[in-house]
Order: C-alpha cells, then structure tokens, then sequence
C-alpha cells in the first residue's frame, strides 16, 4: 500500500493526543476518519471534543465523522461502527487508542477504577475489534492496530500498578490471539507501543516529576509509526508487537531528534520498555 487515500479508518479516544495525531496523519493522505469518542464538550483540563477533532482532520485533507460514543457499551460501539460504514461505504483499519489509566498498587486502587480500566482497555478493544471485522474482512488491507505494550512477565511491570498494567496486556493478549485467528481473512493485528514517555495532556494530568515533558517525544513519532505499519501488506505484516522507534528506523528514518519536545534533554523511556532493549 502506497498511502490511505480513500481508506476508512476508526480510531477510538481520538478527540486528542496520540488517536487524533494518527488521524491527521492519515487525513494527509486523503483518508476517511471516525473520531470515536466521548467528549463532546470542552474538558476544563484536556483540550480538544469529537468536533474540534473533525475540524482538524478536515483542514489536514481527510473526510471526518465525529461519533459520540462509550467503548464499554455494545450497543454504541455496534452503531458507532454502522455509522461509519453507513457514511464512508466500508471500512479499512480499526485503531483501538482508547485507554485508561490509574497508576496506583492494589490497596489504593478502587474497584471503580479497576472496573473501568478494564471497562475500555479490554472491553472496548475486544468489543470494537468484534464489530469491526465482519466488514474488514471485505476490505482490500484491513488491519487492527491497539495501542498496547509488549507482552513480559517480568515482576517490575506488574508490581507498581498491576491493575492497569493487567489491563494493558488484555489488550496485547488480544493482539497475540487475534492475529492469529484472523490470518486466514488476511486481517493483520498488531500492536504500537512508544520506547519513550509521550507528551499528551492525559500524561501532564499524572502529576509527572517538574519538567517531566521536557523528556517526552511528540505525539507525531507514534503517528508516523502506526501509518508505517498500516500501509503494510495486511497479510505479510500481521502479529508483531511493535516500538515506535524500531518502527521508524525499519521506514529508513534513524534521526528522531525532531520528534523530541526538547532535543537538549534525556527522553523518558516509557511504561514496559527495557531503556536498554
């Protein structure tokens, strides 16, 4: 695949951050974009609605499609996923983005958080995913790419937060099984994972060490990786657990100090990720 001029994308969670970014990416293109997500009024901390999303996905080249819509609910994620094919006449690549987060251990994790971790992270993806392919399977290079870590058992990733990082790897394991089921109808699955911290306003909302962004890559290292891979032969690039970087290097791409929010500092390595891997 050359580009994704033409192509449908849906892409949850992405009124802002990494989701939106991968939107613009592929609006440059010309592509289609489902901004699936919840917040249709202005958030007094996270900038950004379904609405001011489509605006920009529109002024980028693309078509848009803001739906309103909750990933833990079957019903809204069945029409959020109709109204897209309803709209654009089929569709081409699910992006499962949507994700919460609680950076807590078990005794100050309250089961409500617990319960929407996994509401959305595992849930929502599996939810999406299953609606989703049916019409995928009628799409020329479908592919479903979930923003989600490489799989380890090591104890370190599960010690500090091991409800969300449980969370995290459901939507890894959905990864690991789906790509195989799926093979046969030539639906890649893969996961993008970033090496180092990212600067979204959901991160700064974790209340990170001063000058913590400083340390951080943009939102565009991830949205240049992810449209590598999704215009990968869907039957040839299928099942990898990819790292933005690996990405990015592989694309012929081995300086990313443009994608640094200040060159000058020590990036951040992120969540799962050996800083010497």
């Amino acid at each position: 695949m050359a580009d994704l001029s033409g192509k449908t994308l849906f892409i949850t969670g992405a009124s802002r951050g990494i989701g939106k970014a991968i939107g613009l990416r592929a609006a440059r293109d010309g592509a289609n974009v489902v901004i699936a997500a919840k917040t249709t009024e202005p958030h007094p901390k996270l900038p950004g609605t379904i609405y001011t999303a489509a605006a920009e996905i529109e002024a980028a080249g693309g078509r848009a499609l803001p739906v309103a819509m909750d990933i833990r609910h079957e019903d809204q994620v069945r029409s959020a996923i109709d109204a897209a094919v309803a709209t654009f006449g089929g569709l081409d690549i699910l992006v499962n983005n949507a994700s919460a987060i609680s950076l807590t251990g078990t005794l100050a994790t309250a089961m409500k958080r617990f319960d929407l971790m996994f509401g959305v992270n595992v849930r929502g993806t599996f939810a999406c995913s299953q609606a989703a392919i049916p019409h995928l399977a009628a799409a020329e290079n479908p592919h479903i790419l979930n923003l989600s870590p490489p799989l380890s058992l090591e104890p370190r990733w599960f010690a500090p937060h091991c409800a969300y990082t449980m969370s995290k790897y459901g939507m890894s394991l959905c990864v690991l099984g789906m790509a195989e089921e799926l093979a046969p109808q030539g639906i890649a699955v893969n996961a993008l994972w970033p090496k180092t911290a990212i600067a979204t306003a959901a991160v700064a909302m974790l209340g990170q060490e001063p000058g913590f962004e400083r340390r951080c890559r943009k939102v565009e290292v991830v949205a240049d990786a992810a449209y590598w891979i999704l215009t990968r032969n869907s039957r040839e690039c299928t099942g990898n657990f990819f790292l933005d970087e690996q990405v990015l290097n592989a694309a012929g791409v081995l300086d990313l100090s443009g994608y640094a929010v200040d060159p000058a500092s020590d990036l951040f390595p992120d969540f799962f990720v050996d800083p010497a891997g």
